[in-house]
């Protein structure tokens, strides 16, 4: 099993990132896929998932509006468009995949994680 994040940048405040995790080893298309992030200092913070069964989303409210979780199953890849970034979005992202819905931040609850992508903000 791999999840492979990518897409990670340095970017100016107000602008626009798109990440990607391309997920193999396991059946994609039966699985809630989440992203989170860690910013520096500070701990793990669940973002978003998807249920790649049906495209349910759900959102942590600091991001809903901003950041917009999408999956292409026939790739086996997630994605988060990342638009208005702010330097407070700068941290390591993280995709996450578990058989059922967990809105949390302890990786021990997924059943499988990545090695995580940076994204910086700043001017």
């Amino acid at each position: 099993v791999q999840l492979v994040e990518s897409g990670g940048d340095l970017v100016q405040p107000g602008g626009s990132l798109r990440l990607s995790c391309a997920a193999s080893g396991f059946t994609f298309s039966h699985y809630y896929m989440t992203w989170l992030r860690q910013a520096p200092g500070k701990g793990l913070v669940w973002l978003s998932t998807i249920y790649t069964g049906d495209g349910r989303t759900y959102y942590w409210n600091s991001v809903k509006g901003r950041f917009t979780i999408s999956t292409d199953n026939a790739k086996n890849t997630l994605y988060l468009q990342m638009n208005r970034l702010e330097p407070t979005d700068t941290a390591i992202y993280y995709c996450a995949a578990a058989e059922h819905y967990y809105g949390g931040s302890d990786l021990n609850e997924y059943d499988y994680w990545g090695q995580g992508t940076q994204v910086t903000v700043s001017s």
